[in-house]
């Protein structure tokens, strides 16, 4: 059993292991990780939270399928969600009035047909998304980029906590991590690989949007694509996607059909 390696002699462990390793077994716990670890059991007494490790059986099944699935997840809320069919609704953090209005209609009308939305808390594009989703049954899952016990951007402060109360906070980050640029980049591979297909609203050609509608498509995952103005640089990452081979999506319909015809399982239900 893995924790028997604590109970392992210093020469037993040396003849597997390099000695650097060893001593940081047997020696005592640098002082931030006691910290942590204290911060974390203390996190832990809050009703909705808990931690989910690669061998749990809770632990999302779909994100066992992607390449370097992360060793456990901070979750906060309903881990039913967890299971769930579900969208990822991403766009531009400026987003246009149009583009906000369409993330929320579809995130609450597809949510009223039994797709969580899944989306980064962002704003712009994820606000809507989460916004519209949490007026539908199936909810809404935000994948954030920094600790679990932080929101950000904070002016989400609300929405997070709504989130939390209805539907579901996931992080790969330990309690306290702040946000670093890296961490929304490495997020996304969570964003996607929890979801059955991914919908992208608005993007610019060289942005956050196009590398996780790459990542899914790499993924297996669907890519649907809402198509704007040819004047717009919000459309070109969209347009782009499209003539790549993302579904054009006009109505919720052309994602419903689609999902359907590739997961015969799933039989969408009407609000």
């Amino acid at each position: 059993m893995p924790e028997e390696i604590f109970h392992a002699s210093y020469g037993a462990l040396l003849k597997t292991v390099p000695e650097k390793l060893v001593r940081l077994i047997h020696g005592p716990a640098p002082e931030h990780i006691l910290t942590q670890a204290e911060k974390t059991r203390a996190w832990l007494q809050s009703q909705g939270n808990a931690i989910l490790t690669l061998a749990d059986s809770r632990y999302p099944k779909k994100l066992l399928e992607i390449p370097n699935p992360p060793l456990m997840l901070y979750v906060k809320g309903r881990l039913d969600l967890l299971a769930a069919n579900a969208i990822a609704i991403i766009g531009s953090r400026n987003a246009t009035t149009q583009g906000y209005l369409d993330a929320q209609s579809f995130a609450q009308s597809l949510g009223n047909k039994g797709l969580t939305t899944i989306s980064g808390l962002s704003i712009g594009i994820d606000t809507a998304a989460h916004e519209g989703a949490l007026n539908s049954p199936a909810s809404t899952i935000a994948v954030i980029a920094t600790g679990a016990d932080i929101v950000y951007p904070a002016r989400n402060h609300g929405l997070a906590h709504k989130i939390a109360d209805e539907g579901l906070i996931v992080s790969e980050f330990p309690l306290g991590t702040g946000p670093e640029p890296a961490n929304f980049l490495r997020r996304n591979r969570i964003t996607t690989g929890l979801s059955d297909g991914v919908l992208v609203v608005e993007a610019t050609l060289k942005s956050g949007t196009m590398a996780a509608a790459r990542l899914a498509g790499e993924q297996g995952r669907d890519v649907f694509a809402i198509p704007g103005s040819i004047h717009s640089p919000l459309s070109r990452g969209c347009h782009a996607l499209i003539r790549q081979g993302a579904k054009l999506v006009e109505t919720e319909e052309d994602i419903l059909s689609e999902l359907k015809r590739k997961m015969p399982s799933y039989s969408h239900t009407a609000s």
